[in-house]
């Protein structure tokens, strides 16, 4: 009989985060889903019992450490975290505002490492950290000087925990969406979103559930640590990134 993982999901409220529970369950795992948002209690319900909701803001460290202590008294165990909490503000280096440059970088790095190191104590061999990563974190794109800063420092996170915690057996890899299409990308313009698909060499837009499979491969994967996984489409490909 396959062991039952416990998995806990951040920004897990809808898009790739919501894509990756739903498959975790579907798989017959136990899924905790993390967010600052009220829905995240709806989720957990419509998911069912195997399934607990988890609000909390990725940022406020006290909160994430209730959380994780939540998970642990209830299933006893954590297998899978997956940091996907992300926040997009754009905006060129001379206009973006430091408040909204503080928030992104708050979130999307500082809110990993708060998880990571929240859950730390309860992860043990077999276990896997997956961080989700921007293709914008390795190649430039204008005015998202904040988004990117945080995803490439998550691409380092990454790469130092994966020789960290190797001897405990914990494997830690990113996997790097492209342009999926979310809340998150929903404030984009058609025409921007149009020019941006025709550098897809597979030339359409990523659904949540095809990064949602590739993460659980990922954490399921033993034997690779250390590893930036692209799910774009060819896009990083096309512009000589290496992955």
């Amino acid at each position: 009989m396959v062991e039952q993982k416990s998995w806990l999901i951040t920004g897990a409220s809808r898009g790739i985060g919501r894509a990756i529970a739903e498959r975790a369950i579907k798989a017959g795992d136990r899924v905790a889903v993390l967010a600052r948002g009220d829905g995240v209690a709806a989720l957990a319900q419509e998911l069912g019992d195997n399934c607990m909701a988890c609000r909390a803001d990725v940022t406020d460290m006290v909160a994430v450490k209730a959380a994780v202590n939540s998970v642990v008294q209830r299933w006893g165990k954590l297998d899978y975290l997956v940091n996907n909490a992300g926040l997009h503000r754009g905006g060129k280096i001379g206009r973006i505002g430091l408040d909204d440059w503080d928030s992104v970088l708050d979130t999307n790095l500082k809110g990993a490492v708060n998880v990571i190191r929240a859950a730390d104590p309860h992860l043990g061999e077999g276990a896997a950290v997956v961080n989700i990563g921007a293709v914008v974190g390795f190649r430039g794109f204008p005015g998202d000087s904040a988004y990117a800063a945080s995803k490439a420092a998550l691409a380092g996170l990454t790469r130092a925990l994966s020789i960290e915690f190797a001897k405990r057996g914990i494997t830690v890899n990113l996997v790097i969406p492209g342009l999926v299409l979310t809340e998150m990308t929903g404030g984009l313009s058609e025409r921007a979103l149009e020019s941006m698909r025709q550098t897809i060499p597979l030339g359409r837009y990523g659904q949540p559930e095809e990064v949602a499979e590739v993460v659980e491969w990922v954490a399921r994967s033993r034997y690779m640590t250390g590893a930036f996984v692209p799910v774009d489409g060819g896009l990083m490909s096309s512009f000589g990134v290496p992955g």
